[in-house]
């Protein structure tokens, strides 16, 4: 019995300490629960007795004995939401709608009370706060589905017309945040002015971009899409109508500017002779059209027509006693009823006429008229475009005032206007180039028996446009010049083409090239060009650069060609010696009778070329034994004649070159030459100062000199048929520059008969190199001579070779003796 006491004592501790722990909490811990709304009844939501952690401090065995209860103090709408078993489950007793129960843009929730029992006794009260979430289930919903208001045409940019604004009754502010997309066509003049307002809500607009005009367009629909922010947004539509509210505007518009009526003067006065219409795009009472007769009206014609104000009839008063044309103008306006009212006017030509029949008559304005008869078209007119207005007249009745035209062209058209009215327009292109002047006949002819023509006969002038681009006759032009002329020297002509009038075919030159190069050539207006400076042409023999040309018509068209001018040389520089090098130059030489005649070589250069730099070599003193002499071309000095004892001894040799320029340009030297002569069986020793060791057989020079000649000779003739071929074709070339002609002629000559040779260092060959001497044609020089009698050619051409330095000698063994031989070389110069 101790033992069971004990145990019941230790409950009812532990159930006293449960419910003191229950009883501190019930004002401390809360549960929360959420739930959808819009979910179906009896949704489940939480388990009480789980989530309190309650069973956690009862006994297992104890756990059926505790109880939930929900707590209803009175009837209210959370009682009859939510359900909660004896469990401890808490579920929902119908579909909840946060609209209903909750204000916009708040937490929505609702706080259930629910009592915990353990068998009969009370342990605890639960606060538990179920928040109920907001879903988008309500679409932006407009006022109205659509809408109308109004712009007037007078309104400007800018102005604004107000819209409704759309409710989304969604709680959370995402699913209830509205925006706004305004769906129109492409290009109407509007947009949407959205201003952000409290409590979610917007002031919409609709604003002008533009002024409108109801005659275009008089009525516009739009949508105005409002979208929720939502998940799934879902949208609302209202559609505006836009209505344009009409301004007079538009004044009332005749059918035809002047209308030609023919009646017989017995028409009858009930019978309208005419009914006018205007028409008036404006709305309502604006375009409410009434005729008056205006006051360019004269009155005695007022006083023979009745005209109805409002159908536009004109009637004749009475009879018209006429035997023949008589031509009537009536002035009509047309008034519209607006505030304040527009007009427009129109004339009526009324032809009274009797029986007879006559011929039409044609009256033409031209849209440009020269003078009488003659119009003016522009050559780029586009086909289509109106040239001429025509307007026939024909006062008879019937048949025999209708009339058909016609002009028979390939350029131009005639084109029925009605009520015997035509315009003339352009067909085909036409080409001033081609063709500047066209006679035209149009010709009219009615339907009377019989049948009556006129015949009108006019001209038309093309006018010229700037429509061809300038063209040179070639597309490069050479030219030759001299060097050392005067600034302001002819050049030559370039010659550019271009066939339209006036500025169009009005040229201009320039010369162009690279930027980075001064060209020393300045070129006319009329093509022509000429140096600025004196040109040197041992800087520059060619000049490479472009003319462009344009024209001044608008716009302005150009073109381009190439300009090769070579620089022809003139003997403006002196030859120089290169051997001897030095002024004066000793030389030993000793002679023996074996050896051969030869001592050295002389050399010289000249900058210039072809004639020029021809030189020839002399011995112009120091000679009195004329025991030497020296090769005129070659340049090779040897002994004249026999050498003997006596001549042993020291000569000064004074030693000229000159080139076969005009004028003659020359330069000397001295040889200071110490000569001593061997007995019989002596040997030849030759010491040169600075001499080159290769040694070279001047026979073989002679050889290869003459072969050259004869070369020569065949080229000079080829040459001179060629010359005598181009004398008519380069006549032109002659009347502008005749000197420059001649120059060229013998730069020609020049060059075909020089050909190029070096004398090897070996005895007896000579090598020809692109850097080797010219072979000098003592026989070019008599064909030039011949061909050009008289000309500025004075001096002979002559070949020369020059020498550029001396070789090393060349050993030559004989009798166990060894002799230095001068070797000749011929370079070009």
């Amino acid at each position: 019995m101790m033992s069971v006491v004990q145990v019941s004592s230790r409950d009812m501790l532990a159930e006293t300490c449960i419910i003191m722990l229950l009883l501190q909490r019930c004002f401390s811990v809360d549960l929360t629960y959420h739930v959808e709304e819009e979910k179906n009844s009896g949704t489940y939501i939480g388990n009480i007795a789980a989530d309190s952690l309650l069973m956690d401090s009862v006994a297992l065995q104890d756990h059926g004995q505790i109880t939930f209860n929900h707590l209803q103090q009175r009837q209210t709408e959370t009682a009859q939401l939510f359900n909660v078993s004896k469990t401890g489950k808490l579920y929902t007793t119908e579909k909840i709608d946060a609209e209903v129960l909750c204000t916009y843009n708040t937490e929505c929730f609702r706080i259930i009370k629910v009592a915990v029992h353990r068998a009969d006794s009370f342990m605890q009260i639960l606060k538990i706060k179920v928040y109920i979430e907001d879903v988008n289930d309500n679409y932006p919903v407009f006022p109205k589905e659509s809408i109308s208001i109004e712009f007037s045409e007078e309104h400007s940019k800018g102005v604004k017309r107000s819209l409704p604004n759309a409710i989304d009754r969604d709680v959370s502010f995402r699913n209830s945040q509205v925006t706004y997309v305004l769906e129109k066509n492409l290009n109407e003049p509007f947009t949407l002015s959205v201003t952000k307002r409290g409590f979610g809500t917007s002031e919409l607009g609709i604003v002008l971009e533009e002024s409108l005009d109801r005659e275009i367009k008089d009525t516009y629909m739009l949508q105005v899409i409002a979208k929720d922010g939502g998940v799934s947004p879902r949208q609302g539509v209202l559609k505006v109508q836009i209505s344009v509210i009409d301004v007079n505007d538009n004044p009332p518009v005749f059918s035809d500017k002047v209308y030609n009526v023919s009646i017989k003067n017995t028409h009858r006065t009930s019978v309208p002779i005419i009914i006018l219409s205007a028409k008036d795009l404006d709305y309502g009472k604006n375009s409410q059209v009434s005729y008056h007769f205006s006051s360019k009206t004269s009155e005695g014609t007022k006083k023979q027509f009745r005209l109805d104000e409002n159908s536009g009839e004109v009637f004749l008063r009475g009879k018209v006693s006429s035997n023949r044309i008589s031509s009537l103008k009536l002035y009509i306006d047309a008034t519209d009823g607006g505030n304040p009212p527009l007009s427009s006017i129109a004339l009526v030509l009324v032809n009274i006429v009797s029986q007879q029949n006559n011929a039409p008559t044609i009256e033409i304005n031209f849209v440009s008229r020269l003078k009488e008869n003659v119009a003016a078209i522009s050559e780029g007119i586009r086909v289509g475009s109106f040239i001429a207005y025509v307007n026939v007249i024909d006062n008879d009745i019937g048949l025999n005032g209708e009339v058909d035209c016609e002009i028979t062209h390939e350029k131009f058209q005639l084109l029925n206007l009605g009520s015997n009215e035509y315009k003339i327009i352009m067909k085909k292109q036409v080409d001033r180039e081609v063709k500047e002047f066209y006679d035209i006949q149009l010709i009219c002819q009615d339907k009377g028996s019989p049948s009556l023509k006129t015949v009108r006969k006019f001209s038309i002038q093309v006018m010229d446009v700037n429509d061809v681009q300038p063209q040179f006759t070639k597309d490069t032009f050479k030219f030759l010049t001299y060097e050392n002329e005067k600034p302001s020297f002819p050049v030559g002509f370039i010659n550019a083409t271009d066939p339209d009038l006036g500025d169009g075919g009005r040229l201009t030159y320039y010369l162009t090239g690279n930027r980075k190069k001064i060209f020393p050539f300045e070129i006319t207006n009329n093509g022509f060009i000429s140096t600025i400076q004196s040109l040197d042409r041992e800087q520059q023999d060619i000049y490479e650069f472009k003319v462009f040309v344009k024209d001044n018509g608008s716009p302005s068209l150009n073109n381009t060609a190439n300009v090769i001018v070579e620089v022809m040389d003139e003997n403006d520089n002196a030859p120089y010696f290169t051997f001897p090098s030095v002024n004066p130059f000793n030389l030993d030489v000793h002679y023996h009778p074996q050896s051969k005649n030869d001592i050295t070589v002389i050399r010289a250069s000249d900058r210039d070329s072809h004639v020029n730099s021809f030189l020839k070599y002399e011995i112009v003193g120091g000679n009195n034994k004329h025991l030497f002499t020296v090769n005129p071309y070659a340049g090779v000095l040897s002994f004249s004649r026999t050498v003997y004892q006596n001549d042993a001894g020291s000569y000064n040799l004074l030693l000229v070159v000159k080139d076969s320029g005009s004028p003659v340009l020359s330069a000397t030297t001295t040889l200071s030459l110490t000569l001593t002569v061997s007995n019989k069986t002596a040997k030849i020793q030759t010491t040169v100062q600075l001499q080159s060791e290769d040694m070279i057989d001047i026979n073989w020079v002679i050889v290869i000199a003459v072969i050259a000649v004869l070369l020569a000779v065949a080229v000079a003739v080829f040459v001179t048929m060629c010359i005598v071929k181009c004398n008519n074709i380069n006549s032109h070339n002659q009347n502008i520059n005749p000197k420059l002609h001649i120059k060229k002629e013998k730069r020609l000559l020049i060059s075909r008969a020089s050909t190029p040779g070096t004398i090897s260092s070996n005895p007896g060959t000579i090598t020809r190199t692109p850097e080797g001497e010219r072979s000098r044609n003592i026989q070019a020089t008599e064909v030039g001579n011949q061909l050009y009698p008289g000309s500025e050619l004075q001096n002979e051409w002559r070949s020369s070779c020059i020498a550029r330095g001396l070789l090393p000698s060349t050993q030559y063994g004989f009798k166990n003796q060894q002799y230095n031989h001068p070797a000749l070389v011929c370079e070009r110069a």
